[in-house]
C-alpha cells in the first residue's frame, strides 16, 4: 500500500492535468469528441492503478482532504459570477431548461424502477440507479441512502448509491463531447473571438490579466462563501430547508456578488474569479477521477450495470432529441445538451468541463454558462427532491 499525503496528492492531481492536456493535444479521437482534459488524464491514471492492483497487488491511497474544499470553491465562483441582471435576460430559457431537466428526472426514475422490478430487484433500488445517484450525485446518494436503510432495510443503499454516482460521473464526462459533436454537424459555430478572453468559464485556456491584490480579494470572497455555506448547512440540517453544502455555498456567492454591487461597496473582478474557478474545477475533477476505485465499479451486479447502461443511452437520446430541440436547435442548445449530459449523469463540475471543451474550440456560449450553473447546481436539487418523494409515494414498495 502506497499512501500519498495531502501535498503529494495535489502534486499527483497537477500531473494528471498535464497528462490529460497532452493526451488531448496528441490524440485525435479525444480532441474530435471534445473529451475534457481532467477526464482524459484522470481515467488513464485510474485504469493504470486498477491494473497495478489486479496484477501486482499494488495499491495507492490518496489523501483527498482537499477534494471537497476544491469542489466548494468552484461552486463559490459559480455563485460569485452570477449577475442577477444577466439572469433576467435568460429567465425564459432558464425556465424551459428546468422543465427539460425535470422531465429527465422522471424518465430516469421510471427506467430505474421499471428495470429493477423486471430484473427481480427491489423497486427502490431503481431509484438509487435513477435520479438519486445520477442527477443527484454523491451527496444526494449519501443523504437518501440513510433513508433507504431506515425505510426499506437496504443496508447496502449508501454504498450502492455512491457506486452508481461514480459510474455516472465517468460516463457524464465521456458522452457530453460526442453528443455535442453529433449535434454540431449542421449548426453554425461562432468561432473563438479575441474578446473571449474576458469571459469567466467559456475559454479556460485564455490568458487573464490580473493583479495580486485582485486575486487576494477574490480568494477572500470565496472563503467567505465557504464559511457561510458550511454554517448555513449546519443551521438547517434536519429541517425542511436542508440542502447540500455546495448549494448553500453557491447561494451565498450569488447574494454576496449582487449585494455588494447594489450597495456600491465592491465589484467582483471576473478575471480573477475565472482563474481561481478554473483551477478549482480542474483540480477537483483530476482528484476525483484519478482516485476512482474502478474495481469496485466492476463489482456492480450485472442487473445494476444493465440499468446504468440503459440510463446512459437514455441520457444521450434525451439530450439529442429533447434538450437540444427545446432549447433552440442552435449552437447554444448543443452546448447546453453537452452540459446536461454532464450533470444529468454526473455532476455540475462535469457539465462545466464538457461545455468548456466545446466552447474553447468553437467559441463562447454565454447562454449555456448562464443557465447550467444555476439549474445544475441549485434548482435541480429542489426539483429532484420533489420527484424522488413522488416516486416513493407510489404503492409499489
Amino acid at each position: 500500500m502506497l499512501e500519498l499525503n495531502n501535498y503529494e496528492t495535489l502534486v499527483a492531481a497537477s500531473l494528471v492535468l498535464l497528462v490529460g492536456r497532452k493526451l488531448v493535444q496528441v490524440t485525435g479521437p479525444l480532441r474530435t469528441f471534445n473529451i475534457p482534459e481532467p477526464v482524459a488524464g484522470g481515467l488513464i491514471v485510474a485504469v493504470l492503478l486498477a491494473v497495478a492492483r489486479l496484477t501486482a497487488d499494488v495499491q495507492v491511497k490518496f489523501d483527498t482532504a482537499t477534494q471537497t474544499p476544491l469542489m466548494l470553491a468552484f461552486f463559490a465562483t459559480l455563485g460569485l459570477s452570477a449577475n442577477l441582471a444577466s439572469l433576467k435576460q435568460g429567465g425564459k430559457s432558464i425556465g424551459i431548461f428546468l422543465v427539460a431537466v425535470a422531465g429527465l428526472l422522471v424518465i430516469q426514475n421510471g427506467i430505474g424502477v421499471g428495470l429493477a422490478s423486471a430484473l427481480g430487484l427491489h423497486p427502490a433500488t431503481g431509484l438509487l440507479a435513477g435520479s438519486i445517484a445520477l442527477s443527484g450525485g454523491h451527496g444526494t446518494s449519501a443523504a437518501w441512502g440513510k433513508t433507504f436503510v431506515e425505510q426499506f432495510g437496504m443496508s447496502y443503499a449508501t454504498e450502492l448509491g455512491v457506486a452508481c454516482a461514480t459510474f455516472g460521473l465517468v460516463l457524464g464526462g465521456l458522452i457530453g463531447g460526442p453528443v455535442a459533436r453529433y449535434l454540431l454537424r449542421n449548426v453554425a459555430k461562432p468561432g473563438v473571438a479575441a474578446d473571449d478572453a474576458v469571459l469567466t468559464f467559456e475559454n479556460p485556456q485564455a490568458d487573464r490579466l490580473i493583479t495580486a491584490s485582485s486575486l487576494i480579494e477574490t480568494l477572500a470572497l470565496i472563503l467567505v462563501c465557504l464559511t457561510a455555506g458550511y454554517a448555513l448547512a449546519d443551521l438547517f440540517k434536519g429541517s425542511w430547508l436542508e440542502l447540500p453544502t455546495f448549494v448553500w455555498v453557491l447561494f451565498v456567492g450569488v447574494l454576496l456578488r449582487n449585494g455588494l454591487a447594489v450597495l456600491g461597496w465592491y465589484t467582483v473582478f471576473d478575471r480573477a474569479l475565472s482563474v481561481l474557478g478554473n483551477v478549482s474545477l480542474s483540480m477537483f475533477l483530476a482528484m476525483a477521477l484519478m482516485s476512482l476505485r474502478l474495481w469496485e465499479l466492476a463489482s456492480l451486479a450485472l442487473p445494476m450495470l444493465l440499468i446504468l447502461l440503459a440510463q446512459t443511452a437514455a441520457m444521450a437520446a434525451y439530450a439529442i432529441f429533447v434538450t437540444f430541440r427545446v432549447m433552440g436547435r442552435n449552437y447554444d442548445a448543443a452546448v447546453l445538451a453537452a452540459g446536461h449530459c454532464g450533470f444529468g449523469l454526473g455532476a455540475t463540475p462535469t457539465a462545466i468541463a464538457n461545455m468548456q471543451a466545446i466552447t474553447d474550440r468553437y467559441g463562447a456560449s454565454h447562454l449555456a454558462f448562464l443557465i447550467v450553473p444555476m439549474v445544475g447546481a441549485f434548482f435541480i436539487d429542489i426539483v429532484n427532491a420533489v420527484v424522488i418523494k413522488l416516486f416513493l409515494s407510489l404503492p409499489i414498495y
